[in-house]
């Protein structure tokens, strides 16, 4: 299992800091170590300032992903995805409206509007933890998402409104990315078939 959260986290983001793998895979620093060594031995890694998965390295974790698949109920899932896809929508027009207003970039100088805005995030997180919830009681490796997304929104709702999308740090929006990213695999689809269907995020 370790082996694949860590070749899942590395894939998620693409390049990742050695020194953030455990944070992203949420599993103890010292295992993570052990297991980027192996899977760097493996071939399956490439290190250098970040790590990045190799061909192999893709090759391994879509055979990870399809054996944790076939102990999951597939309709549960599926069920789940298809509740997800609406919820998504929603969150993205509420980012889109959290970052343009009237066709301009939202420069933020409006509070009732922002206000406004922010207030979906509630409705939008409460809508989304049954789906979490029920996703990871078939998939146990993803029940970290409710918690990162929780955090995620505790920061926004305190004030810290960057939270909210900014890249690099687990905000919601980041989070979210990766959770659809999550469910599109589990669901056994891909995010090109989701692009061409109009649900890609």
């Amino acid at each position: 299992m370790i082996e694949l959260k860590v070749l899942q986290a590395v894939r998620l983001k693409g390049r990742i800091d050695p020194a953030d793998i455990a944070a992203a895979a949420g599993e103890d620093p010292t295992a993570v170590a052990a297991a980027v060594r192996a899977a760097t031995e493996a071939g399956l890694l490439i290190e250098g300032k970040t790590v990045r998965l190799s061909p192999e390295g893709r090759t391994r974790l879509k055979e990870l992903l399809a054996a944790e698949r076939e102990n999951a109920d597939q309709a549960a899932i599926g069920g789940a995805y298809e509740k997800f896809r609406s919820v998504n929508a929603d969150f993205k027009t509420l980012v889109a409206d959290w970052q343009l207003k009237n066709g301009e970039p939202n420069m933020h100088d409006d509070e009732e509007y922002d206000s406004a805005v922010l207030a979906r995030l509630a409705d939008v997180h409460e809508r989304v933890t049954p789906i979490t919830t029920a996703v990871a009681n078939e998939l146990p490796r993803l029940a970290s998402y409710s918690d990162k997304l929780a955090a995620a929104l505790a920061k926004v709702q305190s004030g810290e409104t960057t939270w909210l999308t900014r890249p690099i740090v687990d905000s919601y929006h980041t989070v979210w990315f990766e959770l659809h990213e999550e469910l599109i695999l589990a669901a056994g689809l891909t995010r090109e078939s989701e692009a061409q269907a109009g649900h890609a995020h």
